[in-house]
């Protein structure tokens, strides 16, 4: 429960919200029903509110959720323009840390990509940085 909160509290706001539109929008619907001498229907109601409803979801909903998905996806998927510079920075470190380290580099690198869960292409630090830092033989710092 805890991992997905903020999809849950997303998940939340969003159904406040659209019953609070549909409540509002229905006692507007007997407003202006009234106003004209008529008896609201819930049927028409029903039609109108799904048609704004839609409306809205089509205009903001869906292009926002594309733009966050769509995005997140073509990040995680490795498209060349989102994991060039990490792929990049990573091969330089690497090579540094092979021309400095000597024959532990190799040993110390595995350490650090099964530390940061690098194996499947997204880094998932489980703070155990410490023990890294002592493994590799480096003063351990406070900041």
């Amino acid at each position: 429960m805890r991992r997905y909160a903020y999809a849950w509290i997303t998940l939340g706001f969003f159904l406040v919200s659209l019953i609070l539109h549909w409540f509002f929008g229905w006692r507007t619907f007997q407003d202006e029903a009234l106003q004209h001498g008529q008896t609201p229907e819930f049927a028409g109601y029903v039609d109108e509110m799904l048609r704004d409803t839609f409306e809205n979801w089509q205009s903001e909903f869906l292009q926002l959720l594309w733009q966050v998905v769509g995005l997140a996806y073509f990040l995680y998927v490795g498209s060349p323009a989102s994991k060039e510079n990490d792929d990049r920075m990573e091969a330089k470190v690497d090579a540094l840390m092979r021309m400095v380290g000597g024959d532990r580099a190799d040993e110390l690198i595995r350490d650090l990509d099964r530390h940061y869960l690098r194996e499947h292409g997204h880094a998932q630090p489980h703070g155990h940085d410490e023990e890294l830092v002592r493994r590799a033989g480096l003063p351990i710092g406070r900041n």
